[in-house]
């Protein structure tokens, strides 16, 4: 839980930026972030958002491995190029942005390379905000590999038929039936991207097929309320879903 380690403790994280093999076998560039020292840990896919692999991101992933967890962020970006994340995110959506197929592939070979750790308990969730968490509830759905998916606000989980597309072919929520792993979602009550109607149609599919699954809506939070660098940031909704978050996979990864 947030703020309950004692404090003479000498637990801390190591970091570094690794390459693994993706979806195709494809090498990938991934930020890897973990507790010291080393023991049996569970671990985390982390699911970077539209925005990029970007600093946030790499933050993001050392506030998860603080709390015991081993986390994997894939470059989802990585066969775009490399610059500044700001450059390489725009390179991705001027290319129509990356496709489910190879996001799918990526994370769940993630998972497989958290698992093959000598440090491993064998289990592995998986997080995304924004697009990111329409990624990792995607993978979740479509992959054996997860014990437990958190999507923050994940936006296109509900779409239209006219916003399905080449690279989205797809929408997530199609594959509530093949969802094996227990969800959380976080959402703010003031988006429109996902809209408090869309998770409502979200909650009754999960519903209708029996789904472990909670969900926790905010008042006056709005799209990416957990970003402390933009005005939409709210730090009370935001350290009351990091207390969900932790809680959550405190239950199912440990």
């Amino acid at each position: 839980m947030w703020n309950s380690f004692s404090t003479d403790d000498r637990h801390g994280i190591s970091s570094e930026v690794i390459t693994y093999a993706g979806g195709n076998g494809d090498e990938i560039h991934a930020y890897v972030t973990r507790p010291t020292p080393e023991g049996r840990a569970p671990g985390i896919v982390a699911v970077h958002h539209m925005p990029g692999w970007d600093e946030f991101y790499r933050e993001f992933s050392d506030r998860l491995a603080r709390h015991g967890y081993t986390v994997i962020c894939p470059d989802l970006y990585c066969r775009f190029g490399h610059g500044t994340p700001d450059d390489i995110a725009a390179m991705a959506r001027a290319a129509g942005g990356v496709r489910d197929d190879s996001v799918v592939a990526d994370c769940a070979a993630a998972a497989g390379w958290l698992k093959e750790l000598p440090t491993s308990n064998g289990k592995a969730g998986i997080i995304g905000t924004c697009s990111g968490g329409r990624h990792a509830l995607l993978t979740a759905s479509r992959s054996n590999g997860f014990d437990a998916v958190a999507d923050l606000w994940g936006g296109g989980v509900v779409m239209a038929t006219e916003d399905l597309s080449e690279a989205r072919p797809v929408a997530p929520i199609d594959y509530t039936a093949d969802l094996t792993a227990p969800l959380l979602g976080i959402f703010g009550n003031d988006d429109r991207h996902p809209t408090p109607e869309q998770v409502d149609v979200h909650e009754a599919e999960l519903e209708r097929h029996g789904k472990a699954f909670d969900f926790y809506r905010y008042d006056g939070a709005g799209h990416g309320f957990f970003y402390y660098h933009m005005p939409m940031y709210r730090p009370e909704a935001t350290m009351d879903a990091w207390e969900k978050i932790f809680s959550f996979f405190g239950a199912n990864l440990a």
